[in-house]
């Protein structure tokens, strides 16, 4: 299995990227308009989903050329279709080992084996857990690291909700919170926050946002979903317990280093190791880039520019030693970007029995009662980032089937009672019914074969 579904052949490729946040679409964008054509293994659920943390966060306020801000997950697409369309090609999986040893280096994903002279690692880093005692048992129960993704789900509307930070993060996803929840805690460790100035003003401006100083969480506790938190005063040593419906983890980021311990250098955080200012690591033709060699700024816009200055450096040592295989084009310039289709729920007048996939409650009312096929449920929120990756995953698995399953997505912010009815608790979540009985559920991003594996049973 390979790139795009097919088997890979074993040409060696001038360079790939390792990771598909603004670091390695970004240093996709310069090896493909350098002509090297680079193969981008985006990663699929280790570390995180394609797209990095950007595909989690709300409003984008201070990345260039976007004055009034843009939603993560859309900017993540932009970078995406800007590499595609110089020609990057795009292996949608998880890397399971980089062998640096030999040359050229080797890489294995998804059972096929990849030779490369020149690597950019852009792995990126993945967000802190707690590690409370009850953290497994409430999490997609109430507990979430993604305000974003969850935020809209039935269970947090006009409920009392909790964010844990004091950082950027936090206070992005307190403000953002407040527009679906009735009050929001944002439970901050120090006596201070370490956000910018206007995330700081935004917060304390907003009279459904607390702020509890210097206090930390000790448990949560519920039935079926997270009803409250217990909590405790630094200073004090008081304990008290809170009513909240949610509980939003930011509290910080563990480098996505894992597979390259023992083989580049790292700091005693994990962080790789890089030349002062430049891309370099410890080992020639190995390039880093992004939050995975930033220990101190990771920003957006400095992992887009670490990722430039990555792909630059690797163009010009594939030139020094003679090692590029430059692509001849046959335009100059490449045809437009193809950009994701937006949510657009099937009128009546547009429905039909047979298409593949269509959007809305209409849709999905006639083929739940009229259909005889296997139906695929798709609930997504407009700026839910894992439903950006997961959904061209479900639109390609429908094709293969040509008819024989068919889709409906639902956008759990238009048809909440859809939502509710459905017990969604997160977003995406996928249900499969056959003749109205729910077969199988799934949250959140998973692997096509997660599917047809299911699919198949019932065909």
């Amino acid at each position: 299995m390979g790139i795009n579904g097919t088997q890979m052949t074993m040409s060696i490729e001038n360079v790939v990227i390792v990771g598909s946040g603004p670091a390695g679409y970004t240093a996709a964008i310069y090896a493909a308009r350098a002509n090297l054509q680079p193969l981008l293994v985006t990663g699929f659920q280790s570390g995180g989903i394609p797209g990095g943390q950007l595909m989690t966060t709300t409003h984008v306020e201070n990345f260039p050329g976007f004055p009034d801000g843009v939603m993560g997950p859309e900017l993540m697409d932009l970078m995406k279709a800007q590499a595609l369309r110089w020609g990057t090609k795009l292996f949608e999986a998880d890397v399971e080992l980089i062998d640096l040893q030999r040359r050229p280096f080797r890489l294995k994903a998804a059972g096929s084996l990849i030779e490369s002279h020149a690597l950019i690692i852009a792995t990126g880093a993945s967000a802190n857990r707690l590690g409370l005692p009850s953290e497994e048992r409430f999490w997609g129960r109430g507990i979430s690291a993604c305000a974003i993704c969850d935020g809209a789900t039935p269970q947090f509307r006009q409920e009392d909700l909790a964010v844990i930070g004091g950082g950027d993060s936090a206070c992005e996803e307190a403000v953002y919170l407040t527009k679906y929840g009735s009050h929001v805690h944002l439970l901050v460790r120090s006596k201070s926050f370490r956000a910018s100035a206007a995330m700081v003003e935004r917060v304390m401006a907003n009279t459904l946002i607390t702020v509890h100083w210097r206090t930390e969480v000790l448990d949560v506790e519920g039935d079926e979903w997270l009803s409250r938190l217990k909590i405790r005063s630094l200073d004090s040593k008081e304990e008290q317990n809170i009513s909240v419906k949610g509980l939003f983890y930011a509290i910080g980021h563990t480098p996505n280093s894992k597979l390259l311990a023992g083989k580049l250098n790292l700091d005693s955080k994990g962080y790789i190791r890089t030349k002062e200012g430049r891309p370099e690591t410890s080992i020639e033709g190995v390039f880093a880039a992004g939050d995975v060699a930033d220990s101190e700024w990771r920003q957006g816009i400095t992992a887009a520019a670490s990722g430039c200055k990555a792909a630059l450096a690797a163009e010009r040592w594939l030139g020094e030693n003679k090692l590029e295989k430059l692509i001849q084009r046959k335009d100059l310039e490449p045809a437009k970007a193809i950009m994701p289709q937006s949510f657009r729920a099937t009128p009546e007048k547009d429905f039909k029995h047979d298409a593949l996939w269509q959007s809305g409650s209409y849709a999905l009312r006639k083929l739940y009662h009229e259909s005889d096929r296997p139906l695929l449920v798709i609930y997504t929120s407009i700026n839910c980032g894992p439903c950006h990756v997961l959904k061209p995953q479900l639109r390609r698995v429908i094709e293969e089937y040509e008819g024989k399953v068919l889709a409906i997505e639902i956008d759990i912010e238009i048809d909440q009672e859809i939502a509710e009815q459905a017990n969604v608790n997160g977003t995406p979540m996928v249900h499969l019914f056959k003749n109205k009985e729910l077969i199988k559920q799934w949250k959140g991003v998973k692997q096509r074969a997660d599917f047809k594996k299911i699919i198949d049973d019932f065909l």
